[in-house]
C-alpha cells in the first residue's frame, strides 16, 4: 500500500502567559495582568473599554501589574468593599524598561516607538515604595477584561463575570476568541472544508482518523 502523510489539523504550543514579577516581558507577547478600579467604574470599562490616564509616572496610558496584590491597592485611600480587581489578557507589543527616576524616555516612551512601558520590581524609581512591577499601556484596545479577579461583594462578582462573557462572546471572534479589534480572515480548510482561524490553537478535520497503512 502507498505510504504517505495526512493532514488532520495543527495543535499550537505557545508560550505561558503567566511572568513571575521579576521577568522581564517580551516584545509581541500576550500576558495576564491585573487593573484594580472603583466598583462604580466596573461596568463601563466592561462595556467600553479602559479610559487611559492623562498623566501619571510613566505619563498617559492605562497602568495595569502582573502582580495582583499591587493591583488590589487601588484605587488608593478606597475601603475594599468599592474596590474590583479585573483579570486582564494584554497584548504589550513593544516593550520599553523604565528602571530609574528622570529616565529620558519616562514618559515619551511611547512617542519613541513602544507601546508598553514595564518598570521591573525594586527598580530606583522612587514613587513606588512597595518595590512592585508596573506597566503602562498606551492603547486600551491591547487590553480585554476576561474575569472579575478579586470582589468582596459576591452578588457583584457574579453580574460583572456574566457582562464579561457576554461580551467576550459577542465581539470576540467563534473560532479564537481573538478580540474583535485583531480583525482577521476567516478560510476554508483545505481538506475538510470547515471554517478556520490563522490564530486557532487546535483544528482537528471532521471525519479524518488515521488509518492503518496511513503512516
Amino acid at each position: 500500500m502507498e505510504r504517505g502523510v495526512f493532514f488532520c489539523g495543527w495543535k499550537a504550543v505557545t508560550d505561558r502567559k503567566s511572568l513571575s514579577e521579576n521577568q522581564e516581558p517580551k516584545s509581541g507577547r500576550v500576558y495576564t495582568m491585573y487593573h484594580g478600579t472603583h466598583l462604580s467604574n466596573a461596568k463601563t470599562i466592561i462595556n467600553e473599554g479602559f479610559e487611559p490616564s492623562k498623566t501619571g509616572m510613566l505619563g498617559r496610558g492605562v497602568y495595569v501589574s502582573r502582580n495582583i496584590k499591587k493591583a488590589k491597592c487601588y484605587p488608593l485611600n478606597t475601603d475594599k468593599n468599592d474596590k474590583v480587581v479585573f483579570k486582564l489578557k494584554v497584548r504589550v507589543g513593544k516593550v520599553k524598561k523604565i528602571d530609574c527616576d528622570n529616565h529620558e524616555l519616562q514618559k515619551s516612551w511611547h512617542e519613541n516607538g513602544y507601546d508598553c512601558a514595564w518598570v521591573p520590581p525594586h527598580s530606583n524609581i522612587s514613587s513606588i515604595k512597595s518595590g512592585r512591577e508596573e506597566d503602562c499601556i498606551w492603547d486600551p484596545k491591547r487590553i480585554t477584561v476576561i474575569d472579575v479577579a478579586c470582589c468582596v461583594d459576591d452578588a457583584k462578582r457574579k453580574e460583572l463575570r456574566r457582562m464579561i462573557r457576554s461580551k467576550l462572546k459577542t465581539e470576540g471572534c467563534s473560532l479564537c476568541h481573538v478580540n474583535a479589534s485583531d480583525s482577521h480572515d476567516i478560510e476554508r480548510c483545505w481538506e475538510c472544508q470547515e471554517d478556520i482561524c490563522p490564530f486557532q490553537s487546535k483544528h482537528v478535520c471532521k471525519g479524518r482518523k488515521f488509518r492503518e497503512g496511513d503512516m
